[in-house]
């Protein structure tokens, strides 16, 4: 192909191009979205009170990721608390399909042993795990989750503002949704049911 010849087909490339793209756009926004910022989730290993936990070593179930903090005063407690009640909505063959990670926000008060305690009493399956600073604000950034500190006039010193939604991983660990905080427990048994049918 001559030099005059390519200069003559490259508005159309382009023309292509933004077609292609503005197509993207109108039927899969969430496509476009990640093919400009990168696939989001992912997987990652932070530790437990039993040693590492992998995403990865989930495959076959779903997983759903909550970023939190023990001290939390009623956000993640309600949201926990929703989420054992959704779960015990489901059959026991259907609640064995999912399992739920806590991730604290807040390494310098949280413990593995504190998580897991924290997590267990909402129910037996949920796992608590915590990082150093910079893993868990590289997972969270994966996620699409924020979290930042607040000083408050009390005992606790801070809290921590953060992101209230359940991350929904598949089977295949392909990010696929969100479960929203104040979702009631009757819907979010509904929303797991039909990831189950997809």
């Amino acid at each position: 192909m001559s030099g005059q010849t390519r200069s003559r087909l490259a508005p159309v490339f382009v023309v292509v191009a933004l077609a292609a793209a503005a197509g993207v756009a109108l039927f899969a926004p969430d496509a476009l979205t990640r093919l400009l910022r990168g696939t989001p989730g992912g997987d990652f290993t932070l530790t437990s009170a039993s040693g590492p936990v992998s995403l990865r070593e989930l495959r076959g179930k779903f997983v759903l990721v909550y970023f939190g903090y023990t001290f939390c005063p009623d956000v993640c407690p309600t949201s926990l608390s929703d989420l054992s009640v959704a779960l015990r909505g489901l059959t026991p063959a259907e609640s064995e399909r999912f399992r739920a990670i806590f991730v604290s926000v807040d390494p310098e008060r949280d413990t593995p042993e504190a998580l897991q305690r924290y997590a267990a009493a909402f129910h037996p399956s949920f796992v608590g795990v915590t990082g150093s600073p910079a893993e868990l604000a590289l997972v969270a950034q994966r996620y699409g989750a924020h979290y930042a500190k607040a000083e408050v006039d009390s005992a606790a010193g801070y809290l921590v503002d953060h992101t209230a939604s359940f991350f929904v991983v598949d089977p295949d660990g392909a990010l696929v949704g969100r479960l929203e905080h104040g979702t009631p427990p009757a819907e979010l048994t509904a929303r797991l049911r039909a990831y189950l049918t997809r």
